[in-house]
């Protein structure tokens, strides 16, 4: 049986999500926040992550590649460099920290490259790690207000002087409603991270071997000059 058409049931049959929510307890409120800073992190890792990363970082290197051949030499490597600095993406800041240290050789275009990355590329990781916390930290809310609910259900068994099935029931089941909707809130979140971890890894590959380009390219058009 289809796994969402349940869960529809149970909310339909127990008169809403509102309603489960009130019956879930205080547990339930820390859980809407933290479903709330996740859903929040998707929707601007998607926006950075997918719409706003800036032009290609190898065909944006091969540009300059095309600029310095055709100028050839120095001449040349200065004419990508002033290219660069009137982008302001971050494969154009981190081409311009290069260039501007193509006279000193690899090492430092490299160290410069380095430097200058781990500015202009901060913002691939922004949010991932909240994101990490949100799919451990719901479901162990889940567990918590699960225990203190099969606590309180227990008490009522206490009170009552007898085990009453209707009493045992929905106890268990208002004290399960905070795990299934902690589980429920980590499982995207998890996912999520997982497919914004990918894409990071996608970026950072690109951007590797088109600084390489870049740098192979400069070293050539010095021993030529």
């Amino acid at each position: 049986m289809n796994f969402g058409l349940v869960v529809a049931n149970a909310v339909v049959n127990q008169g809403g999500v509102i309603a489960l929510y009130r019956e879930g307890g205080w547990a339930m409120h820390l859980l809407l926040i933290a479903a709330l800073i996740g859903l929040i992190f998707i929707v601007e890792r998607v926006i950075f992550l997918y719409l706003k990363t800036g032009p290609d970082p190898i065909d944006y290197v091969n540009n300059l590649i095309e600029t310095i051949k055709a100028k050839k030499g120095l001449d040349g490597i200065k004419a990508a460099l002033n290219s660069s600095k009137k982008d302001d993406s971050a494969i154009a800041r981190i081409s311009a920290a290069m260039l501007d240290k193509a006279e000193y050789g690899k090492e430092d275009m490299e160290e410069a490259r380095d430097t200058e990355a781990l500015v202009s590329l901060a913002y691939l990781d922004r949010g991932m790690l909240v994101l990490a916390a949100v799919a451990n930290i719901a479901p162990l809310i889940g567990f918590l207000g699960t225990v203190v609910g099969m606590m309180m259900a227990f008490e009522s068994i206490a009170q009552a002087g007898t085990v009453e099935p209707t009493i045992v029931a929905d106890g268990i089941r208002v004290a399960l409603i905070t795990t299934a909707t902690g589980l429920m809130i980590a499982f995207p979140a998890s996912a999520f991270h997982v497919w914004f971890t990918s894409r990071i890894n996608t970026i950072t590959r690109k951007y590797e071997e088109a600084s390489s380009m870049l740098a192979e390219s400069v070293l050539e058009e010095e021993v030529e000059g």
